[in-house]
C-alpha cells in the first residue's frame, strides 16, 4: 500500500499530478478538484495521502490533502457499482462535507447532478453510506483545508448554472488551475469560460 507520497510538485495536468520524490521516483496521482485548487506552484515541495486502487486493467494512484479525505474516498468506493472516477468525480463537485451531507440527508437530486451519477447510482450510494459518514460532516471534517472546498466546487456550480455539463465546467476548471493556481471564485469562472468559449 502507498499511503503517502511526498517530493516535488512536477507537473500539473488535467486531473493528475506528478510528483517526484527524494528517491528519484516519479508517481502520476489523479486527485479531486478541490485538491488540484491548493496544491502549490510546480516545483514546489507537496505532501500528498494516497489510495493505490488495483484493477485488471491495471493500477492507478489517487492523492488527498489529507486522512480524511482518503477515508471518504475509501467509503465511496467500498460501494458496488462505484468506481473510483465516480469518487472522484463527486469529491470534485460536492466536496468532503457537502457529499457527506447530501448522502446522509439522502438529497438524490444533488447526488444525481454529478457527471457519471444517475438517479439508482445516488439511491445506492445513499442506502449504503447514510449512516457511515457522520465524522466528515461539522467543523474540523476534512481536515484543516477543508474550509477551502467552497471555491473551485462554488465555480463549478456557477459554470453548470450558466449551462455547461459538469465535466465540461470540471476539465475546464482543472486547466485553469493546473496554468494558473487558485483565485476567488469569480476569477476561476472568468478564466474557466476564457477556455469554454475558445478565447
Amino acid at each position: 500500500m502507498i499511503a503517502q507520497v511526498s517530493g516535488r510538485l512536477a507537473a500539473k495536468q488535467g486531473d493528475r499530478v506528478v510528483v517526484h520524490t527524494a528517491g528519484g521516483v516519479g508517481y502520476e496521482i489523479a486527485v479531486p478538484l478541490g485538491v488540484m485548487e491548493q496544491l502549490p506552484p510546480v516545483g514546489e515541495s507537496v505532501s500528498l495521502a494516497t489510495e493505490l486502487v488495483v484493477r485488471e486493467d491495471g493500477w492507478a494512484l489517487y492523492g488527498f490533502r489529507d486522512e480524511s479525505e482518503r477515508r471518504f474516498f475509501q467509503r465511496l468506493i467500498g460501494v458496488t457499482g462505484i468506481g473510483p472516477k465516480l469518487a472522484i468525480a463527486l469529491m470534485s463537485a460536492l466536496g468532503v462535507e457537502r457529499g457527506a451531507r447530501a448522502l446522509r440527508e439522502r438529497n438524490i437530486a444533488l447526488l444525481s447532478s454529478v457527471s457519471g451519477i444517475g438517479k439508482k447510482t445516488a439511491e445506492r450510494l445513499a442506502l449504503e453510506l447514510a449512516d457511515k459518514l457522520r465524522e466528515f460532516e461539522g467543523p474540523g471534517a476534512g481536515g484543516a483545508a477543508a474550509s477551502h472546498d467552497g471555491t473551485s466546487e462554488a465555480a463549478l456550480k456557477a459554470l453548470e448554472r450558466l449551462g455547461y455539463d459538469t465535466a465540461q465546467a470540471d476539465r475546464a476548471l482543472r486547466d485553469v488551475l493546473a496554468a494558473d493556481g487558485g483565485g476567488s471564485t469569480e476569477t476561476l469562472v472568468r478564466r474557466a469560460l476564457h477556455l469554454l468559449t475558445g478565447g
